[in-house]
């Protein structure tokens, strides 16, 4: 099926759906692209964005048994340049960029003086004088900020938002996708590589990085603002002839969530830790510095009054964030979930929680959520609740 039929299947644009909007969100470069392919829309990051096209379940299933495109052009993007560039970064965020070279990509944290988590981000170790960054789309001047008023005279960082675009090719057949549109395939986890994706006679230069929000094989792809639109159909074309779809920012969630992805306003935030929320293996323990140390390196020493678990539903039922956990039906408060829904590879409910740790609960044990005043039991689980395949 080419993409002119499957938007065909698809019917009737539908423009007019759009949820919990406002007159101040932004639109990504190919919002008109996804309104043409039916989606539903609604705000994100202060972002209006794609929920869903053919139906989060689907789309979901798309992505971890063939291969899925998302936009997610609506996460930072933000360049620090300079000499002593990658010294800044390694000084001012969590994980400890010594332990890769250029060329290689981290997952890693800023955070606050109390610990909690300003953002997580991605960092691109371009040269010792070039970051590229990508953080979340809400954080991305506050990042952009704390690292601003830490940078020496001679390092520069610019906040790049609207710059470039973001789009993930992710599921099993996403290097058939990639390779068939000239892109390279063949890189290590979290490594990228600049390249030009060539359609008719036209040259669009991209940076491919082997990353991905979603637990399978994938890559995410940024090309400039301008080109997204080009580049995305080129992608498309391949996804649908991969028999794979569009996916939206649904999918994205529940995927997301059956790895125990932490996203920030659920799992980590200024109030949560990277201790707390079982990330500490992004942080550079080691290292004389870095925005939040001592507060983080306090926190591990006496252990963290919470942590994250997993719960998995033993019955009929979908839990959602901010929910009570309780010890046992009717019983003491011990936990809020952070996330909650439906699992369309398990056909379940799950969640993230935090858990206090004077609760004694561990995995295997059995706890309750209180879903609206009925009692959801759940098993205790340590994430993902699926395989990995990265």
């Amino acid at each position: 099926m080419s993409v002119t039929e499957w938007r065909g299947s698809r019917g009737k644009s539908r423009t007019d759906i759009l949820i919990g909007m406002t007159d101040v969100l932004l639109d990504g470069p190919i919002a008109a692209r996804h309104a043409e392919l039916g989606a539903t829309f609604a705000e994100f990051g202060g972002w209006n964005m794609p929920v869903s096209y053919s139906g989060t379940v689907a789309e979901h299933k798309a992505v971890r048994e063939s291969v899925g495109i998302f936009d997610v052009s609506h996460l930072g993007k933000a360049l620090v340049k300079g000499p002593g560039a990658a010294a800044l970064i390694n000084s001012t965020l969590s994980n400890d960029l010594g332990k890769i070279t250029p060329g290689k990509a981290q997952y890693t944290l800023c955070c606050n003086d109390s610990g909690g988590v300003v953002d997580d981000l991605i960092t691109y170790l371009v040269a010792d004088d070039e970051v590229f960054l990508v953080p979340n789309a809400a954080n991305t001047a506050n990042v952009v900020a704390a690292l601003a008023a830490a940078a020496p005279a001679d390092v520069e960082v610019t906040d790049l938002h609207r710059d470039y675009g973001v789009l993930a090719v992710q599921g099993p057949n996403a290097v058939d996708v990639l390779a068939a549109v000239g892109l390279p395939t063949e890189m290590e986890y979290m490594a990228f590589a600049d390249a030009e994706l060539t359609v008719g006679d036209a040259l669009y230069p991209v940076r491919v990085c082997r990353t991905g929000y979603t637990g399978e094989k994938g890559y995410e792809i940024l090309p400039r603002w301008a080109d997204t639109a080009a580049v995305f159909d080129a992608l498309l074309a391949e996804v649908i002839a991969a028999g794979g779809l569009p996916a939206g920012l649904g999918a994205r969630d529940t995927l997301r969530t059956e790895m125990g992805y932490a996203l920030h306003g659920h799992e980590l935030s200024p109030e949560i830790s990277p201790v707390q929320a079982r990330s500490s293996w992004a942080v550079g323990w080691d290292k004389p510095a870095f925005f939040g140390r001592d507060a983080l390196l306090a926190e591990k020493e006496a252990g963290p009054a919470r942590r994250l678990y997993g719960l998995r539903a033993l019955g009929r039922g979908v839990p959602r964030a901010e929910l009570s956990v309780l010890a046992e039906a009717g019983g003491e408060r011990i936990g809020v979930t952070t996330s909650g829904t439906f699992s369309p590879t398990l056909a379940a409910g799950i969640a993230l929680a935090l858990i206090d740790t004077t609760s004694g609960i561990r995995k295997g044990d059995q706890v309750v959520i209180d879903v609206r005043g009925r009692a959801l039991e759940c098993e205790v689980v340590l994430p993902p609740f699926v395989d990995s395949h990265v």
